[in-house]
Order: structure tokens, then sequence, then C-alpha cells
């Protein structure tokens, strides 16, 4: 992707992270709902031709999708598409390659909350190479005459009960909806986005004012050196704090005034 369309991916996916941080939202669901909603787009080509009309207001292509969804989808997957169709895309084609993207991504954090990102993206690289060590396999995974239902029943053989159910997902939805790609690109794309996953940590933080934009900086830079890894903060207002400030990461929570904090972070790392 290029140009409006990178644009308009990275807003959406900022979007969705912001939707799978919350505990109501089950990322899980939110994937299969952003899968069934790319099999349709895909199908469909000129219902996302009309969704991506530039020419057209947002706003009413927002509420022709939400129309078209109505509930077949969830509340946060509606919110989350309407909220696409909005965005200028430089190719119409491209609406369904970032809606792909944000369905796998909503299940590799499934993976990540529960602890099992590691063992996905290591699988998918396993799962690369046996294909690529195995001519037959290859063929039968990529078969055009072969339905979806046998390939379905040949990954289940090959994953079910031996891999997590989110690799078994990611490499189904690839294998029976290549959507034009290798399968070994497809993939090295779904390694990398697990690479991207596992980097990324999310801080919910809680003050009872809002935060500077200098203490937000603050803030996230020594909480990743802490923790060695990009930080995404998600923040909260609560009176009740009663002047200081909570951080969440992960299972951990970190009480006290901002000050003391990141002071007590500058001494943690100096040792």
């Amino acid at each position: 992707m290029n140009g409006a369309s990178r644009e308009a991916l990275a807003a959406a996916r900022e979007r969705l992270d912001a939707l799978t941080d919350s505990t109501s939202v089950n990322a899980g669901s939110l994937a299969d709902e952003l899968a069934a909603v790319t099999a349709l787009l895909d199908r469909e080509v000129s219902l996302r031709r009309v969704l991506t009309d530039p020419a057209q207001d947002a706003e009413a292509k927002a509420e022709l999708a939400r129309r078209l969804l109505g509930t077949q989808v969830s509340g946060p997957s509606a919110d989350l598409v309407a909220g696409m169709v909005r965005s200028r895309w430089s190719q119409s084609r491209d609406l369904v390659d970032a809606l792909e993207v944000l369905a796998a991504t909503a299940d590799l954090t499934a993976a990540q909350q529960a602890g099992k990102l590691d063992d996905v993206e290591d699988e998918l690289f396993r799962f690369g190479r046996i294909v690529s060590g195995s001519m037959d396999l290859r063929a039968a995974l990529t078969d055009r005459k072969a339905t979806i239902s046998a390939k379905g029943e040949l990954l289940r053989s090959l994953l079910g009960g031996r891999a997590q159910p989110v690799t078994e997902r990611l490499v189904t939805r690839l294998v029976t909806a290549p959507r034009g790609r290798s399968l070994e690109s497809g993939l090295e794309s779904l390694s990398k986005l697990a690479a991207e996953r596992r980097d990324r940590m999310v801080a919910i933080v809680t003050s009872a004012v809002p935060l500077s934009d200098p203490q937000k900086q603050r803030l996230g830079a020594a909480l990743a050196k802490l923790y060695g890894r990009k930080m995404h903060l998600n923040l909260d207002v609560d009176p009740e704090v009663l002047g200081g400030i909570r951080v969440q990461v992960g299972d951990e929570v970190i009480n006290g005034s901002l000050a003391d904090r990141i002071e007590a972070a500058g001494r943690r790392l100096a040792g």
C-alpha cells in the first residue's frame, strides 16, 4: 500500500489496538468477524468500489456499511469497518487487504493476551519450513481444484491439537482464501505481523488529571526502557487517584505519583 491507503491502514490499526486493549472486547471474535467482512468485500467487487469511492460522502458510506453488516457482526466490528470506509483509499482492493491485516492482527492480539504469542510465532515459522520441505504438501494446500473443506480437513489433521488455535485459524484462512498470494508469502506476512505484535506492550495509565505531552513522553520512555519493548499508553482520568497515577502493564500494577515513579525508574535503570 502507499499514499492514502497506508495512512488509512495506520489509523485503522490504532483503532483496532484501542478496541482490543479493552477487556470488554473479545479479540478472537473480532478477528472472525473482520475475516468474514474481508471475504464479503473480496467477493463483492461493486460493493467495495462504492465503499471506497472518494466522490461519495464519507458519512454516507459509513452508514451504508452499518446497514449492510446489520446484526451480522458486533458493534465494535461495525464501528471499525465504518471508520475504515470513511477513510480515503488509493485503490478499492486496499480496503480488503487492510481488513485482512486487521483480522490477523486481532487473532495475534488474542494469542498475546493468552500469553501464547511466542508459540504462535514459532509455529508459523515451523509450518513454513515444513511446507517448503514437502512438495506434495504444498501442492495439496495450493491445489485450486481441491475444495475448501478438503483443505480445511487436511490442516486439521496437521495442526489440530498440535498447534495453538490461533495458529490453526490463521493458516486455515490463508490456505482457503489466499487472495492471489503464494503460500510462502502469506506465511511470511503473518510472521511479520506476529513479530510486530510481540514487540508491542500496552500500559493502562490512570491519572487524577490529564497528563501533559511531556509527562506522557517521559512516562512512555521510562516504561519502554524498563520493559525493553515499545510501549503504547492507554490513558484514562479518575479523580479518585488523588493526584497520583496508576500504571498497569500486563498483570503488574505500579502505584504512586508520576514524579516518584519516573525517578524510581531512573534509579532502577542506573542500577
